[in-house]
């Protein structure tokens, strides 16, 4: 990895185990300056497996959108487990520390990560389908784009009534948004809700631990209580009812339970993980949306359990043979792209469509792939990386200007590009 990616500061790695071993956060130790911020500045030991993990997430998700894998959307599911548990290890690294949570650092440093390439995928892809696009396009296009930038797109598309399992409505280059939408509310309430808990006294670690395991168990209560036989799209892309995917990473994060699991399977953790790499892998072949109703009665909680249990002991057992194998470069790279990737792959699914290309099945697979993996390649190593390691003026008070700007810019885009009129139906021609 080059020396920018190893000074990265967010949860975007993985982290091996702190020095300190599993004691509980309890008790807060003060510390000089420089010692909390060479604690919670991310540099430590990087798990490559971890990266491997995020690139079989993706691959997963592409095969699903291209009809190869019926179950690969539960990639997605793997995806919030991963940033659930990486985002609660690093919110307690910190605490442990500080004793508290620094939220505007927290969120700048999600803002870098996330808005520079969403904001570019936006922008082009915006100008594109309406440049060539067809009006139905252009029109959910642009009702949609305000949607994503607020990071709500899943509670538009579900009061539109847009299924997310229907593949012969009208295609929206956006829909696969929802998921980003439900990782960025999440950030958003995660984080305060530890600092809450940070400034209630001690045993913070335990208290993340309740907090996590009651309202996973919320959740899934809610999505059992909400799910419709008709369609359950809304209980699939609800915030309240996928939180449990998150939070059960999450509550694999906290040390207790990382300490419970490192004695559980002190001597068998090659053989569990290969049980819960070979479940889950099963999952993925034979799951089949919304004809596996299972997945909505519990199916999908323990999906989730099972995938924060994997990145539980990939992370405190990397020699073993399943840790080993994600660490294949190739798949690491993925990893590394996986955001961009996803944030390019649906729309260039659309946009590839077989009445544009004349291509269909693997062909046409094939080529939403080398596209998308370009596209995905060119935003990280272009608009990623030098704004989130290397542009000074993306911190502090100039990093707040540029991200309004961004704003205020895509706010004009969708104003600004007029909006096709809905067809005309005479009905006076009609029988």
């Amino acid at each position: 990895m080059d020396g920018g990616a190893r000074l990265r500061q967010d949860c975007d790695v993985a982290w091996t185990e702190p020095r300190h071993g599993h004691r509980t956060v309890g008790v807060m130790r003060q510390a000089q300056p420089t010692q909390a911020a060479r604690s919670t500045s991310g540099r430590k030991p990087h798990l490559p497996a971890l990266d491997g993990l995020r690139g079989v997430a993706i691959l997963g998700v592409l095969l699903f959108h291209t009809g190869h894998l019926s179950g690969g959307f539960l990639g997605v599911d793997l995806f919030f487990a991963l940033s659930g548990y990486l985002i609660t290890d690093l919110l307690l690294r910190e605490i442990e520390v500080t004793g508290a949570v620094s939220l505007i650092a927290f969120w700048g440093r999600r803002i870098r990560r996330l808005l520079p390439a969403l904001a570019t995928m936006l922008v082009g892809v915006t100008v594109l389908v309406w440049a060539v696009g067809a009006p139905d396009m252009v029109r959910t296009t642009l009702a949609d784009g305000p949607w994503v930038q607020l990071n709500l797109v899943n509670w538009h598309l579900l009061a539109e009534s847009a299924s997310y399992w229907d593949r012969f409505g009208p295609a929206r280059v956006f829909e696969h948004l929802w998921s980003i939408a439900v990782e960025e509310q999440f950030y958003l309430v995660w984080p305060v809700l530890l600092l809450i808990i940070a400034r209630c006294g001690r045993q913070v670690d335990r208290r993340v631990m309740v907090a996590a395991s009651l309202a996973s168990a919320a959740s899934l209560v809610l999505m059992i209580m909400l799910v419709s036989s008709a369609d359950p799209t809304r209980v699939y892309t609800g915030t309240d009812t996928r939180a449990f995917s998150l939070l059960l990473g999450a509550l694999v994060a906290t040390r207790t339970v990382r300490a419970v699991l490192a004695r559980a399977v002190s001597r068998w953790a090659g053989a569990v993980v290969a049980l819960l790499a070979v479940g889950i892998g099963t999952a993925w072949l034979f799951v089949d949306g919304v004809n596996s109703w299972w997945l909505f009665t519990g199916g999908l909680f323990a999906h989730s359990l099972a995938a924060a249990l994997l990145i539980g002991l990939c992370v405190q057992a990397p020699h073993v043979l399943v840790a080993k194998l994600l660490t294949w470069q190739p798949l690491r790279w993925l990893g590394l792209i996986s955001y961009s990737l996803y944030l390019w792959h649906w729309p260039v699914f659309v946009l590839l469509s077989p009445q544009q290309t004349g291509l269909d099945g693997w062909p046409r697979t094939v080529a939403v792939f080398a596209v998308s993996i370009g596209l995905a390649t060119l935003s990280k190593y272009l608009v990623e990386d030098p704004i989130r390691f290397r542009a000074t003026w993306a911190r502090g008070r100039s990093g707040v200007l540029a991200s309004a700007a961004v704003m205020v810019g895509l706010a004009v885009l969708w104003l600004a590009l007029p909006t096709p009129a809905p067809t005309a139906i005479d009905i006076t021609k009609l029988g």
